[in-house]
């Protein structure tokens, strides 16, 4: 099982909105017979591709053990049901991680299996498959984006200097895993002061990523997102969608509508558009994870109305200080520390001279 669940890391970044699945075959005495997993939507699930690698070695399946990291499928969608495929080649026993999260199948692909007669094992490293796909796991359930909050700054939580300096705060490391990130993600949200401050093309610039479809989400309440910037003018701008307010200027948002997709929302206390309504209809577009980027604002919304399920806080070893510097979270903030969210499971990582701070959000309710 840790062999189908390393084959199915393999996807990541790759199968959205399909979780990430690996699969392995083994005869009788262990010996394995063949593996696979699922590479991208649309194509072969992970039990087809191991079936048809045994097939590819020239091993024999009928009797063999099929180890799954997440319940087979048992419905028809882009392809076939996998309980056929794997009924159909005669395999006698299937050991799987975890049950399919959505409830509407939960359980129905193994309870399938067990009335044919195969033998069925069930929640072998199960939390540990349950992590692998926590985005997909939530947006099954949830029909909203997993969100993660990013931000690069100073020992003393700084994004740029008074005079709005930030490039670059954190080192070539920190970059670099900061767009690996980003290539497993379907969406990038900024807010308007950040396209304005710093013209970002907010796409995935790594080697075998050049075709990736990363969605740019900019938050522009008044439709002040000039026709200059990139998200706007450059050759990925069908990829953008700029989310304005009901109030936004008319004029504006008829120019914007010219060159990308404009989203009108309505607007929360702030005047600002409802980011419960933006996941809402992200989530409805097979939006699975948003990755919120910037800028202090924005970070400080996410937060404060608990749409924030993990951070990822780069650290520099650099301390810049002073009141007009701008901070990685600003906004209204919380006026009582209970209103804060809570940090859960933090994990730091060394890149290079700087830190990575990993951590679970568990929000409090609103």
């Amino acid at each position: 099982m840790r062999r189908a669940l390393e084959l199915a890391a393999k996807g990541r970044g790759h199968t959205s909105p399909n979780p990430m699945v690996g699969a392995v075959l083994v005869d009788g005495n262990g010996q394995l017979l063949g593996e696979g997993w699922h590479h991208r939507a649309g194509e072969a699930h992970a039990e087809v591709n191991a079936i048809a690698d045994a097939v590819a070695r020239g091993n024999s399946i009928r009797g063999a053990t099929l180890y799954v990291t997440l319940e087979p499928c048992s419905t028809t969608g882009r392809t076939g049901p996998c309980v056929e495929a794997i009924l159909k080649a005669g395999i006698a026993r299937v050991v799987c991680a975890a049950t399919d999260p959505n409830p509407a199948h939960q359980g129905r692909g193994l309870e399938l299996l067990r009335q044919a007669g195969v033998e069925v094992v069930s929640g072998v490293l199960s939390e540990e498959s349950r992590k692998l796909n926590r985005v997909f796991n939530h947006w099954i359930v949830k029909r909203t984006p997993f969100v993660t909050l990013k931000s690069a700054m100073s020992l003393d939580g700084k994004i740029a200097t008074a005079a709005g300096e930030s490039q670059w705060i954190t080192g070539e490391a920190s970059r670099r895993h900061a767009m690996e990130f980003r290539a497993q993600v379907d969406a990038i949200l900024v807010g308007v002061r950040t396209v304005l401050a710093d013209d970002c093309a907010l796409t995935v610039r790594l080697p075998g990523y050049e075709g990736k479809r990363l969605r740019r989400i900019v938050l522009d309440s008044q439709a002040r997102t000039p026709l200059t910037a990139k998200v706007v003018s450059d050759a990925r701008r069908s990829l953008t969608t700029i989310v304005v307010s009901e109030n936004a200027p008319v004029d504006r948002v008829r120019v914007l509508r010219q060159n990308v997709e404009v989203w009108q929302l309505p607007a929360d206390a702030e005047g600002r558009p409802r980011i419960s309504c933006l996941l809402e209809k992200l989530g409805s577009e097979s939006v699975t994870h948003l990755l919120v980027e910037g800028g202090a604002t924005v970070a400080d919304s996410f937060l404060r109305q608990g749409f924030v399920h993990r951070i990822h806080f780069y650290y520099a070893p650099r301390i810049i200080g002073g009141q007009k510097a701008l901070s990685s979270v600003s906004g209204k903030g919380v006026k009582h520390l209970s209103e804060t969210p809570l940090i859960q499971n933090p994990e730091w990582m060394p890149l290079g001279d700087d830190f990575l701070l990993m951590a679970d959000v568990a929000p409090v309710s609103r």
